[in-house]
């Protein structure tokens, strides 16, 4: 890989994990996967039937652990991994939290973010996997997860549409690549598959590259 830390990231269903567990298989890259299991963070049941009530709490949690995992993988010397790649980036939680989030609610968690991570290292690549929202809920639906099975149509546009907003507020200090997945099986193709490693190996300076597959 031409990168030493890449991060891969989409909107639920967009196959962050599955495309990135692949690559750290097949390329020693350590593995960097975020823990977003109900026992990781026992608010996320309750925010999915009852988002008004505990999106704080939620969101506050996932802070508290991308900190944590972030603090631990990235700072610690690997000698055996030839690079890093996580399915996230710390960034959403900027994204989500404004999302679900009062106004008043999201200046104090953005504050608290701004503080936490002000020192946290970016990756040298941010994948963004871009799918329309149909396919986002035929992937989700296959999963299986019960918790993420009423997720609406308008909550999925509106995240994604959060994602691309804040790329574009990225592009002038960061490499990200938008890739459009809505044509590529990467999992059941292998050549899917190669050319979003033909993609993501590809030189890029800063700013905004979008690929269409």
């Amino acid at each position: 890989m031409n990168y030493n830390y890449i991060a891969i990231e989409g909107t639920l269903g967009a196959g962050k994990t599955t495309l990135a567990s692949r690559i750290a298989n097949d390329f020693n890259g350590k593995l960097v996967l975020e823990e977003f299991e109900a026992d990781k963070n026992p608010f996320l049941p309750k925010f999915y039937k009852e988002p008004d009530k505990y999106s704080f709490q939620v969101e506050m949690t996932f802070l508290a652990l991308r900190y944590q995992q972030l603090k631990d993988k990235l700072g610690a010397l690997d000698l055996f991994h030839d690079f890093i790649i996580s399915d996230y980036y710390v960034a959403k939680s900027l994204i989500f939290s404004h999302n679900n989030l009062q106004e008043d609610e999201y200046q104090l968690f953005s504050r608290f973010f701004n503080i936490i991570f002000s020192d946290m290292p970016k990756p040298e690549l941010l994948v963004y996997l871009y799918s329309d929202v149909d396919r986002l809920q035929r992937n989700i639906h296959k999963r299986g997860r019960s918790y993420e099975q009423e997720i609406s149509d308008a909550y999925l546009e509106n995240i994604q549409q959060g994602y691309l907003s804040f790329l574009r507020q990225q592009q002038s200090n960061m490499r990200i690549l938008i890739l459009d997945t809505n044509r590529l099986d990467f999992v059941a193709s292998e050549r899917d598959y190669r050319k979003i490693i033909d993609a993501i190996n590809q030189p890029y300076d800063v700013g905004l590259h979008r690929v269409e597959l």
